[in-house]
């Protein structure tokens, strides 16, 4: 059975059904899963466990044989295999399938994966181990579920968030003191119910006690992008500057975003489907609903036009100091973020025609 990680409790609570594999990208809530099934096991007699790293030129004959011994003093075990790379390979898929399948009610297997790509989903081991057991999906917490992500962990400790404006102050507070680092998110809450009374949190005592720990991916400029989250693609910048990240790199991320939305541009000019450019151009998950939105405001000229932007920012960040961009490579980074947010922006009803190229060509 394949559940989301938040059911494996209510599961776990009416018993073992093994073998579990747990997938995911967000190390806190694969070992949260891990921690659980573990918990479980050891209440239901599972006292000895083994761990195994499948890496290049794992051994996985002395595995099989290794599950198959009972503990010299006849203990239930659990036997957990991690693969970091998410690919077990031929041998490994099979082992796997032949654990799952032939191991005694005294051996729980423990499978631990990455995230998996939906072809990795679809291979037959993995449906092996969704058809004899059960597998929890680690979702990644998106930046826009984050507020709600803490609002519930701090919840558990009796901490609420006040209705209104002062509670969107305080979630919008820890959301910027905390994005792109959900171990300090779940470190600033356990830190807040150490240091606070159970009762409601306001902005004073959020700004005394989270430290800054936000963390950002330049490949996460463009869902901020896309969204018309200035404020957030703000603080992404000013993030991705502090943290020492070259602005070439993220220059060219979103150079990457701008030719992505030129290949979908004349993708669908030319009649083909939006979903199959989406995935053509590797565009999924929040982004792909965004650009959705975006996509009739992106005319072929209007994104043509933000390549040629992009092109002046190349020569300003290497130096060249092209007419009408910042010369400073973050200032020229900035300038290119800003346009593209802007061209993907609802213009004020009564423009007229041709507002969006003034208003970008006068940036």
């Amino acid at each position: 059975m394949l559940i989301r990680a938040d059911q494996l409790t209510s599961r776990l609570g009416g018993g073992l059904h093994g073998p579990y594999t747990v997938f995911g990208d967000e190390l806190l809530l694969v070992n949260e899963a891990v921690d659980a099934i573990r918990s479980a096991a050891h209440a239901a007699g599972f006292r000895t466990r083994e761990s195994h790293v499948a890496e290049r030129g794992f051994d996985w004959d002395l595995l099989l044989a290794q599950s198959r011994e009972l503990s010299l003093f006849g203990e239930r075990k659990v036997v957990e295999v991690r693969i970091p790379s998410g690919k077990p390979g031929r041998e490994g898929a099979q082992t796997l399938v032949d654990l799952a399948q032939q191991l005694s009610s005294d051996v729980l297997l423990l499978v631990v994966l990455p995230r998996l790509d939906a072809a990795t989903q679809k291979a037959d081991w993995f449906a092996r181990l969704v058809d004899l057991g059960t597998v929890a999906r680690v979702d990644t917490v998106e930046p826009d579920q984050l507020a709600g992500w803490m609002r519930a962990r701090l919840a558990r400790h009796g901490l609420l968030i006040p209705a209104g404006d002062r509670g969107q102050a305080c979630l919008d507070l820890l959301v910027a003191r905390t994005e792109g680092n959900l171990l300090a998110a779940h470190q600033e809450v356990e830190k807040l119910a150490l240091l606070l009374e159970p009762g409601e949190l306001d902005a004073e005592q959020i700004e005394d006690l989270v430290q800054g720990a936000a963390r950002y991916s330049v490949f996460r400029l463009g869902e901020a992008i896309l969204a018309g989250d200035l404020a957030r693609l703000g603080r992404m910048l000013d993030g991705l500057q502090g943290e020492g990240v070259a602005p070439v790199l993220a220059h060219w991320t979103l150079t990457e975003e701008i030719r992505a939305w030129l290949r979908v541009r004349q993708g669908l000019d030319a009649g083909q489907p939006f979903a199959s450019l989406t995935r053509s151009n590797r565009i999924w998950g929040p982004k792909e609903k965004l650009l959705q939105r975006a996509v009739p405001r992106l005319s072929l000229p209007l994104v043509e036009g933000l390549l040629l932007r992009a092109a002046d920012c190349d020569r300003a960040i290497k130096g060249l100091r092209p007419p009408a961009i910042p010369h400073e490579p973050w200032s020229a980074v900035r300038h290119l973020a800003l346009a593209m947010a802007q061209a993907v922006c609802a213009l004020p009803a009564g423009s007229a025609p041709g507002a969006r190229l003034v208003l970008l060509a006068a940036g």
